[in-house]
């Protein structure tokens, strides 16, 4: 159990990454924008599997976290 809450906020933090990555990446077109996704989420695919050693597990995860980011993000923007 342990091992899949580090995984999460690792994920977090990845995904923090990417926000950072997207701001610094501001005028940038809408598909380079996606592949930075796809980048960042196998990043945090990889890192889950490597801590998990479980496909669903890991699969789980990503998308707990991803939906973590999400509604943070737009807390965020409501809020500010």
């Amino acid at each position: 159990m342990v091992k899949k809450y580090v995984a999460l906020l690792l994920q977090l933090i990845i995904w923090s990454g990417f926000t950072l990555a997207e701001w610094l990446s501001g005028k940038d077109h809408l598909v380079s924008k996606v592949i930075l996704f796809i980048v960042f989420s196998y990043l945090a695919i990889l890192l889950a599997r490597k801590i998990v050693d479980s496909s669903k597990d890991t699969f789980i995860i990503t998308v707990l976290s991803l939906f973590t980011y999400g509604l943070l993000q737009s807390m965020l923007h409501f809020l500010l």
